[in-house]
């Protein structure tokens, strides 16, 4: 075994069975194990979708919302351990891969469009 075969069996060990089902322009709930200290307790951070990037075990996604006012974004790994669950809260209507343009915005301007199904 070369060294690329063995990183893509350690890769593909890492891998998460169930994926997560969600795109980018969702608005998703994603609870989290935080630890503080000796203590862990799940957070729960909720936004939109604005980038889903990576292949395997590599790839991650980010969530950006608005608290107070102040843009704040997350990057978590799809197959990280941490994540408890992702809740998709919204269906999200985007025409573009990576909604970047949502940092510019603010108010009723930031929104993406919403699927009804």
């Amino acid at each position: 075994m070369n060294s690329v075969e063995i990183m893509k069996s350690i890769e593909d060990s890492q891998v998460r069975e169930n994926e997560l089902k969600f795109n980018v322009g969702d608005t998703i709930r994603v609870s989290a194990m935080i630890k503080e200290g000796n203590r862990s307790r799940i957070q729960v951070f909720e936004g939109t979708v604005i980038k889903k990037q990576g292949t395997g075990a590599r790839k991650t996604f980010t969530v950006r919302k608005n608290s107070n006012g102040v843009g704040v974004e997350k990057t978590w790994p799809m197959n990280s351990p941490l994540i408890e669950k992702v809740e998709v809260v919204r269906l999200g209507k985007a025409r573009r891969a990576k909604l970047f343009y949502l940092r510019d915005r603010v108010g009723k301007k930031a929104k993406v469009k919403e699927i009804v199904r």
